[in-house]
């Protein structure tokens, strides 16, 4: 079977079934080839919103608690609007597991309070850089979760990680503000790598959007009652800000994350995220004038190396276990 095409001045053309093939196969890939730079560009563009959040913490001059409360209230708002959108269910059974999500979302409101608390006292660079030791943690806490040997490369990075982490910090007495920013960037991270544990139990069974709808929305449920323990009496100016925060940087990022996860590898998506605290630092110096110190780049540098070194380890781990397991 030909195909005939007819060019513009009359003349036609035929392709035999080989060139039909060549064709289809030169279609597909700039097909794909377009999706995946589509998906590469959701991404980025979440982990951009992902870093933009870390400013909200020095724009807001309101309590970390308050600041989570806004957060979580428009991220579960907007993230309840994509779902009833989408004709996605949000049904979850059986019914214990609204209980376990409920005890997720107060982790996932401390990790935020914590992470704010970080920037608050010290810069928005102290507080990304010390939270993204997180990659580290949960390489350890892993095998503890799912009963598996500890990779022994990890405890390098971890050592690794440390050494950045020094650098970083000047002095280390807690009427240090950098000290005391890094202290609570690094229980945001072990507060994280705990969630994402959790989370990637739960995501073999429930959508993702799903899970992070109802932790936000447990979430906001237990940090309501502190608007009437700090008397928060909020500005227009603050309600706009939280409303960014919320809608943008929270269910937009995380909406964004998962769609773009359709055409990119998960070890893809995970070295990208790294880049979060590259791209707040940037948006920092930009729009807040903060000029991170030469040690604290430094220091940076080592911290996010040893991150994506542990990511692209415990990823090429798991790639060997489940052809293992293939095998027998």
């Amino acid at each position: 079977m030909k195909i005939l095409f007819l060019l513009s001045d009359g003349v036609t053309v035929s392709l035999s079934h080989w060139q039909k093939q060549l064709l289809g196969q030169l279609i597909l890939y700039i097909v794909l080839s377009m999706s995946h730079r589509r998906s590469l560009g959701e991404i980025h563009a979440a982990v951009f919103l992902f870093g933009l959040a870390g400013l909200f913490g020095k724009w807001l001059f309101i309590s970390p608690v308050l600041i989570v409360l806004g957060r979580v209230f428009f991220a579960s708002l907007t993230l309840a609007l994509i779902l009833w959108i989408s004709g996605e269910s949000i049904k979850i059974t059986p019914s214990k597991t609204y209980v376990f999500l409920f005890w997720l979302g107060f982790l996932l409101a401390v990790h935020w309070i914590t992470f704010f608390q970080s920037i608050q006292v010290s810069t928005v660079a102290i507080g990304l850089l010390s939270f993204s030791c997180y990659p580290i943690l949960t390489a350890f806490f892993e095998p503890l979760f799912f009963k598996e040997r500890l990779i022994k490369i990890n405890i390098f990075f971890a050592f690794l990680c440390l050494l950045g982490i020094f650098l970083i910090i000047p002095r280390f007495q807690l009427e240090n503000s950098t000290y005391r920013g890094v202290l609570w960037g690094i229980l945001s991270g072990i507060l994280f790598a705990v969630l994402t544990l959790f989370n990637r139990k739960l995501s073999q069974e429930y959508s993702s959007l799903v899970i992070a709808f109802f932790q936000d929305f447990f979430a906001a449920l237990l940090l309501i009652p502190f608007l009437f323990i700090l008397s928060f009496r909020p500005a227009i100016k603050d309600i706009i800000l939280l409303g960014l925060l919320g809608v943008f940087c929270t269910a937009g990022a995380h909406t964004l994350f998962i769609k773009g996860m359709k055409h990119i590898k998960a070890q893809t998506a995970s070295i990208i995220h790294s880049l979060e605290p590259v791209y707040g630092i940037i948006l920092a110096y930009f729009l807040l004038q903060e000029r991170p110190s030469l040690r604290t780049i430094v220091g940076g540098i080592i911290v996010l190396a040893a991150a994506v070194a542990a990511t692209l380890s415990s990823k090429t781990s798991s790639v060997k276990r489940r052809d293992n397991d293939n095998q027998v």
